[in-house]
């Protein structure tokens, strides 16, 4: 089973969704979490405990573990995402310019397979979801 698939299994079976991870070139392994109700130290203590267990039984080689939330600024890394999110602010950038334009912010309107909807300024862009390479929500103040 590769690493991803490990995360997302375990922290599943945790009641938590696996945002993301890292690895970085001197041992450092990052996870982000998230819930519902939202993420406590307690939380980022139960997981990291749970992790450093899982990759000393499964020989996973890393130096330092760090477990935290994604954040105010959330990234979205997958169709769930965009669908959970839908109503908020995102600040989205594109792999390839559509209309000469790569990035954009707007109301997250709706999410299908294939495409974003999202309301820039009152127009309606339609934005391929494949053609995504970074999106973050707006921090709401």
């Amino acid at each position: 089973m590769n690493l991803a698939a490990m995360l997302e299994t375990t922290l599943a079976g945790l009641g938590y969704e696996l945002v993301d991870w890292d690895r970085s070139g001197r041992g450092l392994m990052q996870v982000f979490i998230d819930s519902p109700r939202g993420i406590t130290l307690d939380d980022c203590t139960l997981v990291s405990n749970q992790l450093t267990r899982l990759f000393a039984v499964e020989n996973v080689d890393y130096e330092r573990l760090e477990v935290s939330s994604p954040g105010l600024d959330r990234p979205l890394t997958k169709l769930a995402d965009y669908v959970r999110f839908a109503g908020h602010s995102v600040n989205l950038r594109l792999r390839t310019p559509l209309a000469g334009q790569r990035r954009f912010i707007g109301v997250l309107k709706a999410a299908t397979e294939t495409e974003i909807t999202l309301d820039v300024d009152g127009e309606l862009k339609h934005l391929p979801l494949a053609d995504i390479d970074k999106a973050r929500l707006v921090p709401e103040i």
